[in-house]
């Protein structure tokens, strides 16, 4: 069954296929803006990508996984410097802090992740064709804009009327576009290049048109076409993203390049996260990182299995409670997985999730149903419920050995496809019986607040095992105490 996905632009759901062997899938994803850590929200964005990326290459498709890393921009300037740091020395750390998130939470790394800033000189070249093709003029400071009445085709995405279009200051998802905070005067135009300011401090570069730094849209535009060629496969992101960023995007790479032809040919935006019900926002203390919701006690796998469990196109609302139903889930597929191996002869520790990219196999077993809600415009929840399906009648079955087998092998791709993993070795108790009655108490003290969801009382009464040196690693049935 071929992988079939919504597609923004068409408003349709279309057929994801390779268009030859020797061309892979080109998959371009937007990536952080590495100025602090990124919040569950953008994970929730970037597992989905990472689910559609495992599903084309458990269907044997050759896929190129390009995901920018934004490291200048308004945000990243301002903060290195409120931190005395260079810009590049600031965003290197929570480059790195983002990378060892999306290790903990089991993503695949992209082929290409490039860096606004080492890409430079191609965001340079792409202004200049746009200024000599007329699409792009040069303010008296030295800024550059587009000209958005130059692209007939312009707001063709969003479906914007661009008789009422006045600003940009809105994004897609009703937000304040707070993502380049550059002067808009009220108009269309957006900047491609940014004159030098005085609070830009040491962060600028030569251009044609003097000191400065290339506006935020140029950067997806100059190095997906780089990367990927002109045109390829897909283009994802968050909803928000939809206007104004990826509709600049399509207007700056068609007209730099002085064609009409598609510059992505499939759209894929997922829905935004509603934490308790409500957008996330650091007023209302609802705006959780991986780091945050570990302290909890939570594991990166929960998180995972939350992220993935709604359907892309919809909105998930977040509650600590779904990350105890999370590993509750977790531990029900582990249990009849274990069933099923005993089955097949096949030890926990012999069971391997991990396939080779483009080696396939037709054996999915009475996994194939999750197969087809994945491939059905990547159905995660769907996926999820024939996976519990499947292990519930399998452990009634009675199953001959390859029978089993088959079945092990369908259940092996359908979790590397949504990058689960099952058998996680849990951590043991450092410290054996050496636990002192104070932290032991504390502990105890803390299980309870959670268990009666006094959420407050859990996070005091764990920062005061982190005084006294000690962590709790919660799981379902308990939980060890360990030495930070």
């Amino acid at each position: 069954m071929a992988i079939k996905l919504f597609d923004t632009m068409s408003r349709s759901t279309r057929e994801l296929r390779q268009r030859a062997p020797e061309i892979p899938f080109g998959m371009y994803c937007c990536g952080p803006t590495v100025y602090g850590p990124a919040h569950i929200g953008n994970f929730r964005t970037f597992l989905l990508q990472d689910v559609l990326r495992r599903a084309l290459e458990t269907d044997g498709i050759n896929v190129r996984h390009v995901r920018n890393i934004t490291d200048v921009d308004d945000k990243t300037i301002r903060r290195s410097q409120e931190e005395g740091k260079s810009l590049a020395e600031f965003t290197a750390v929570w480059t790195q802090k983002f990378h060892d998130d999306c290790d903990a939470l089991n993503m695949l790394a992209p082929h290409f992740e490039p860096s606004a800033v080492a890409h430079i000189p191609l965001q340079i070249a792409m202004i200049e064709s746009l200024v000599k093709r007329g699409h792009a003029y040069v303010a008296p400071d030295g800024s550059v804009y587009f000209r958005v009445a130059s692209d007939p085709d312009y707001g063709k995405l969003a479906r914007l009327d661009l008789g009422e279009l006045r600003t940009q200051a809105t994004n897609s998802n009703g937000d304040v576009n707070a993502a380049d905070e550059y002067a808009r005067d009220n108009v269309a135009d957006f900047a491609l290049w940014k004159a030098r300011k005085p609070e830009d401090g040491p962060n600028f570069w030569q251009s044609p048109w003097g000191e400065g730094r290339p506006g935020w849209h140029i950067e997806c535009s100059a190095m997906s076409t780089y990367y990927l060629g002109e045109t390829f496969d897909l283009h994802g992101g968050g909803v928000d993203l939809c206007f104004p960023h990826h509709e600049n995007e399509i207007a700056q790479a068609t007209c730099a390049c002085g064609h009409s032809e598609s510059f992505a040919q499939h759209w894929f935006h997922s829905a935004h996260l509603m934490v308790d019900g409500a957008k996330m926002s650091k007023s209302l203390g609802n705006l959780y990182t991986l780091a945050d919701l570990e302290a909890k006690g939570f594991s990166p796998m929960a998180l995972r299995y939350v992220l993935i469990s709604g359907h892309y196109r919809s909105q998930l609302n977040f509650t600590l409670k779904s990350l105890d139903d999370a590993n509750s889930a977790l531990e029900k597929i582990e249990k009849g997985a274990s069933r099923l191996l005993a089955k097949a002869g096949i030890t926990p520790e012999e069971f391997s999730q991990e396939i080779s990219v483009n080696e396939t196999t037709t054996a999915w077993g009475a996994f194939e149903p999750a197969w087809n809600a994945l491939c059905d415009d990547l159905n995660t929840a769907g996926t999820l419920g024939k996976i519990f399906s499947a292990l519930a009648e399998l452990g009634k079955s009675e199953l001959t050995k390859s029978e089993a087998a088959a079945s092990v092998c369908g259940l092996a791709k359908i979790l590397h496809a949504l990058g689960l993993k099952i058998f996680i070795k849990k951590k043991s108790d450092a410290a054996g019986d050496n636990v002192p009655a104070t932290v032991a108490k504390i502990a105890e003290d803390r299980w309870a607040a959670k268990a009666a969801k006094n959420w407050a009382e859990a996070d005091r009464l764990r920062a005061e095992l982190a005084k006294l040196g000690w962590k709790s690693l919660d799981r379902k049935d308990g939980y060890t105490l360990t030495k930070i």
